[in-house]
């Protein structure tokens, strides 16, 4: 598996990651069948994706990248879905998580 392939992986990782915590905010604290099944396999194809990346990538790097992107790509969800306006401090903390996993990404990993 090469470099792009685990990107790929990582991306869909954060897709089905990020999945996996809407539906855990539907499951109302895995009240409801369906969401809280729907969170469970979720994650288990979050874990499966993961675990292809860390074959190339270093566990550190994988996980870093994969909980930013995870973060911003949930309080996207957020925003949209559920109408969560974070404010200046929350935007400054989500823009310092993207800069960090662009430094991991760009000069973390070496090959």
């Amino acid at each position: 598996m090469n470099l792009v392939i685990a990107y790929l992986f990582l991306t869909f990782a954060v897709v089905v990651g990020t999945a996996s915590n809407n539906y855990a905010k539907s499951a109302e604290g895995f009240t409801l069948v369906i969401p809280s099944v729907l969170s469970a396999i979720t994650i288990i194809l979050c874990m499966y994706g993961l675990s292809n990346v860390m074959k190339v990538i270093p566990i550190g790097i994988t996980y870093a990248s994969f909980a930013g992107l995870c973060i911003i790509a949930t309080t996207a969800v957020g925003i949209v879905k559920y109408n969560q306006i974070p404010n200046l401090y929350t935007i400054i903390g989500l823009t310092l998580i993207i800069t960090g996993v662009v430094i991991v990404n760009l000069f973390g990993i070496k090959e």
